[in-house]
């Protein structure tokens, strides 16, 4: 999957908060965010009203704040953490180095309690075989 796969993944799914997601999934989706958001900034600064722009800019960031959300539920569910850890990014200082790190942490190997393993590493059927 490239990154524009990723991005729309995401959108598609944008208020699924049950499942897992690869660190290459949320990576991605946030780095499309980024150029999406530079480039609207960009052109936007090429209007000669300011205040429309900062309105076009607003309501693409308000757009994003239950996918970007959904996705990282999905992560902390791919290392098998519970969605609400991330309210650990509201702890002054360590909050937002922890919340890095739970980011970079690799996918728990096989099938959790949140569902199989998205890179399909050590999942196993109802039958206890591989799959």
């Amino acid at each position: 999957m490239n990154i524009f796969d990723n991005y729309l993944y995401c959108m598609k799914n944008y208020a699924k908060f049950d499942g897992r997601a690869r660190r290459s999934e949320y990576w991605l989706f946030l780095l499309c965010n980024i150029l999406i958001f530079i480039v609207l900034a960009m052109v936007m600064s090429l209007l000669p009203w300011p205040s429309v722009a900062a309105i076009v800019i607003g309501i693409y960031v308000l757009a994003m704040i239950v996918p970007l959300i959904a996705v990282i539920v999905r992560r902390l569910h791919d290392i098998g953490k519970p969605g609400t850890y991330i309210f650990i990014r509201l702890i002054p200082l360590v909050g937002g180095i922890w919340s890095f790190v739970l980011m970079v942490t690799d996918s728990q190997p096989g099938t959790n309690q949140y569902g199989l393993n998205p890179k399909g590493i050590g999942n196993i059927d109802n039958n206890d075989e591989l799959i």
